[in-house]
C-alpha cells in the first residue's frame, strides 16, 4: 500500500492560510485592545 504525500503546493497553501490567520488574529486583538482603551478613557 502506497503512502499518500501532500503535494508541495498544498503544503504551501496550508502554511499561507495559517500565517494569514495569525496575522489577522493579531490585528483583531490589537484593534479590540484599542477600542477597549478608547472606551475606558472616555
Amino acid at each position: 500500500m502506497k503512502t499518500y504525500q501532500k503535494p508541495a503546493t498544498s503544503k504551501l497553501v496550508n502554511r499561507f492560510d495559517k500565517e494569514l490567520m495569525n496575522i489577522l488574529m493579531s490585528d483583531l486583538k490589537a484593534l479590540k485592545s484599542k477600542n477597549v482603551s478608547r472606551l475606558t478613557a472616555a
